[in-house]
């Protein structure tokens, strides 16, 4: 969590949070506040993204200080564009504070850099799970070749399919490929393996969401840096 998050977290009078926000961060808001769980869990949305834009322009228009918090970045699958510019067409000033995406920080816990000089100029950030409704699909054939290093979120269902799209379209069934399940969290855990067999690795470990898939030459440094089973302190 970086400071400003937690600066305008302790302002609050209304919190309208999501299912992977931890109970440590929920402990920072300050007693006063009200606290609306509005997470979606894979196949669960109790409210839809209507209703939260409607429950964050309501508060807002009663003149409360409302932080929508959410885990990871905003902007990074989190919904945040839509969310801004519902806030936007109702005229309601607002900010946007940056956050860290387990895209990124999943991986660095594993020992994976996602860029590296002697392996990779170059990332994609890509989800596994669309809306049936976006008009903007993930083009797996373009992506293989595009690109040193692909981050899939909310891929572990489909991650089979995507494999095997990916190889179609050029890439080696020997490219090194990570699964890290609960990137950061105490249990987490990491496979590391081939592109050809990760998802049958992630059947044998019974992986579960959230998970974060890597895949890219720059995965077979976490064989190496694994610093997370040893940390500092």
């Amino acid at each position: 969590m970086t400071l400003k998050a937690l600066e305008v977290l302790q302002k609050a009078d209304v919190v309208i949070y999501d299912r992977l926000v931890s109970d440590e961060i929920l402990r920072l808001v300050p007693e006063k506040a009200e606290k609306i769980y509005v997470g979606k869990a894979p196949g669960r949305h109790p409210l839809s993204q209507e209703d939260i834009n409607g429950l964050m322009i309501k508060a807002a228009v009663e003149g409360k200080i409302v932080v929508r918090l959410k885990g990871g970045d905003p902007f990074i699958f989190g919904r945040g564009g839509e969310e801004a510019e519902a806030l936007a067409s109702e005229g309601i000033k607002f900010e946007v504070v940056p956050g860290i995406s387990s895209a990124i920080a999943a991986p660095a816990y594993a020992g994976i850099p996602l860029t590296h000089r002697a392996y990779a100029s170059s990332v994609a950030i890509v989800t596994g799970s669309q809306a049936v409704d976006a008009s903007k699909k993930v083009d797996w054939e373009r992506l293989a070749g595009a690109v040193d290093t692909i981050v899939i979120l909310m891929g572990l269902k489909p991650l089979r399919d995507i494999a095997k799209r990916l190889m179609s379209s050029g890439l080696s069934p020997d490219t090194p490929t990570a699964v890290i399940e609960r990137g950061t969290m105490e249990d987490q855990r990491t496979i590391i393996g081939r592109l050809a067999t990760i998802a049958d690795d992630v059947e044998r470990m019974a992986f579960k969401p959230p998970s974060v898939v890597v895949v890219g030459e720059v995965v077979n440094l976490g064989r190496r840096l694994a610093w997370f089973k040893k940390p500092l302190t």
